[in-house]
């Protein structure tokens, strides 16, 4: 029997490299951020029933800034260009 604990321990798979800088690459045309910016562009599993199962979540870090949080209801390797503009939007 799997415990809660283990369930929770679980982690998504890590994506390829090429779909997270592909995510990037469109954030920065959309936001031009600021210089000294960090990205971060994760797939996680959730396990509320509330949540969508897999996610996207796109982290920007801008310096003086909060961070701010992009969800996209799809697993990374699934993300479209269009999925990113609507997010940020």
């Amino acid at each position: 029997m799997v415990g809660w604990s283990n369930l929770m321990r679980r982690k998504a798979p890590k994506p390829e490299a090429e779909g997270v800088a592909r995510i990037k690459s469109w954030v920065l045309g959309v936001l031009a951020p600021l210089a000294g910016t960090t990205l971060a562009v994760n797939e996680i599993t959730c396990l509320d029933p509330a949540c969508p199962g897999v996610e996207t979540v796109i982290l920007v870090m801008e310096p003086g800034h909060k961070t701010r949080a992009y969800k996209i209801a799809k697993a990374l390797d699934g993300v479209t260009e269009q999925d990113t503009r609507a997010a940020l939007a």
